[in-house]
């Protein structure tokens, strides 16, 4: 029960952080498009990682320079719009998953694998 009710608190400050990353007023986070990706909160509500991604890798150091800067308004406004009794800290990280799947996918794409012809996948000899 308790994973369940992790879960949707952490479903809820992913969607609040989306929405508020749009009025961080800091150029280093309006400089690139910012998509948070996953939030994972600990047992005790006292820490938030948050995985963010970049549409311009470059900007990806400043970004997170930039949150960290706005992260204590960012927690006081999840706090005043999720009233949990305790706002969890949060911490930034870069999300590496969508670069590591289009490098996972590059490498298959560049195996020789020879395809299997119907007559020989439907013949079960």
């Amino acid at each position: 029960m308790a994973s369940n009710r992790l879960g949707r608190i952490n479903d809820e400050i992913q969607r609040e952080l989306s929405e508020l990353l749009r009025a961080v007023k800091d150029p280093r986070v309006q400089k690139t498009m910012i998509s948070v990706t996953h939030v994972q909160t600990t047992s005790d509500l006292r820490y938030a990682k948050v995985f963010v991604s970049f549409l311009d890798k470059s900007c990806e150091k400043e970004g997170i320079k930039g949150l960290k800067s706005a992260g204590g308004w960012l927690r006081r406004e999840i706090g005043s719009r999720l009233q949990l009794r305790n706002t969890p800290e949060l911490v930034w990280e870069v999300d590496e998953s969508i670069t590591h799947a289009a490098h996972i996918m590059d490498i298959l794409a560049t195996l020789d694998i020879p395809e299997d012809s119907e007559d020989e996948a439907s013949d079960p000899e």
